[in-house]
């Protein structure tokens, strides 16, 4: 995916974390192979390696929620159901719901999260044990962290791991006084950092920003000095045309939600016309609450089919193109700008499509097969940071799924009581 969808057969050499060979099995190449020792060398029976999806926005420690509070207009959702069993989470709880959800990212192919939620060491130690890749995010708002905690938390997990790093954000615009935006936009100029948030998801959202502010979400935020160095903003349904012109200004990144928005009644993102303006597009699952299927083929389904609806234009948003977005439109989204493509010294974030099942054959077009067709029985194997976590059904990531469900239902059944 450096250029186009190009796929070839040949072979791919992993030594530690990155790729270093990419290619024609030659005969040059198996000459350099005999002077190697491999730990494991696999015939992918002309299955499809390709980067990892990534999740671009996620609330990882939200599986407790799951099919918790369903069938709820947003705000409400929040208010009466999603704040007040939060109020009841330990450190120690988010660390398992997190890794309940990096199972879940693994059986779909997700090599990497870009993950909002309420503490970032509980996320980052459950990212870090299970071997994951996550880019934590700010979840700053007016009743959690604060300016000078996301200071502390932006230096020091940008140097925990090499598998952690993190940027700054907030929840949203109306959960957030203008004090504290004024806090996140000076960070963003001192660090010269992009920033995050939850934008223009409601239409009582964007009418709320109005009435205080004369102005939309993206429009009140930029006029702070909020997005210098870009950022993104997660789902962006209720978009003006001055706002989309702020993102591409700004360069900066979109991050689509179709499944939850659909769930939610919220609205559908206008992709399309983000697209023809040249606006990085990246597709996240939202959190299991609100989901609740941390499902990247089901987002990329719903990316392309709304779009198709709401236009009625059933030419509307490419597969390819909703394909690139689950991938290098997430990497790039995130900052992570070695895991996007399959190449020579890129990091070794790849998966495995089974192609050898009855949802991808005739083989007529490999990449409208996987946004159409495609869904997590055809994940074979996910590797992350060159290491195999996820593999024919089974997870090598440090803890026992058995052992893992029987911790969380005796957490969750705490919780409600």
């Amino acid at each position: 995916m450096a250029d186009s969808f190009h796929i070839v057969e040949g072979e791919l050499w992993v030594e530690d974390h990155s790729i270093t060979y990419i290619g024609a099995a030659s005969k040059k190449a198996s000459h350099l192979a005999e002077h190697i020792v491999w730990d494991r060398e696999i015939d992918a029976c002309k299955n499809l390696l390709m980067p990892g999806f990534k999740n671009a926005h996620t609330h990882s420690g939200m599986t407790f929620l799951r099919s918790y509070a369903d069938d709820l207009p947003l705000l409400d959702w929040l208010k009466y159901q999603v704040f007040p069993m939060e109020a009841k989470l330990k450190p120690e709880y988010i660390y398992d719901f997190s890794k309940l959800a990096i199972m879940e990212y693994l059986t779909s192919g997700i090599t990497a999260n870009f993950d909002m939620y309420l503490s970032p060491e509980p996320i980052a130690k459950a990212s870090v044990d299970c071997g994951f890749r996550t880019v934590i995010v700010g979840a700053m708002n007016n009743f959690t962290q604060s300016v000078e905690e996301m200071e502390e938390y932006y230096n020091t997990y940008n140097h925990y791991h090499q598998l952690i790093s993190y940027q700054l954000g907030f929840h949203a615009e109306y959960t957030t006084n203008r004090e504290r935006l004024e806090g996140v936009a000076s960070l963003a100029k001192k660090y010269k950092a992009p920033v995050y948030t939850h934008n223009s998801e409601s239409k009582s959202e964007v009418q709320g920003c109005i009435e205080r502010y004369g102005m939309t979400p993206t429009a009140f935020l930029n006029s702070l000095g909020m997005f210098e160095y870009g950022g993104g903003g997660y789902h962006c349904i209720h978009m003006t045309d001055e706002d989309m012109n702020i993102f591409k200004e700004h360069g900066m990144s979109v991050v689509t939600n179709p499944g939850s928005n659909v769930k939610l009644a919220s609205g559908i993102a206008p992709l399309a016309a983000m697209q023809q303006m040249g606006i990085n597009i990246a597709i996240g699952t939202d959190g299991p609450a609100s989901n609740n299927c941390l499902d990247m083929f089901r987002e990329m389904f719903l990316a392309t089919g709304l779009q198709k609806l709401s236009l009625m234009d059933a030419s509307a948003m490419d597969g390819n193109d909703v394909l690139y977005m689950a991938t290098v439109g997430g990497a790039k989204a995130m900052c992570l700008n070695t895991c996007d493509t399959l190449e020579v010294d890129k990091a070794a974030d790849i998966i495995m499509l089974d192609l050898n099942q009855p949802n991808m054959r005739p083989i007529h077009n490999i990449t409208k097969n996987i946004v159409y067709s495609g869904s997590k029985q055809n994940v074979k194997m996910t590797m992350v940071n060159g290491k195999i976590l996820y593999e024919d059904g089974k997870f090598d990531i440090g803890t026992e799924p058995a052992a893992l469900y029987e911790r969380i239902e005796s957490i969750v059944n705490e919780m409600k009581k």
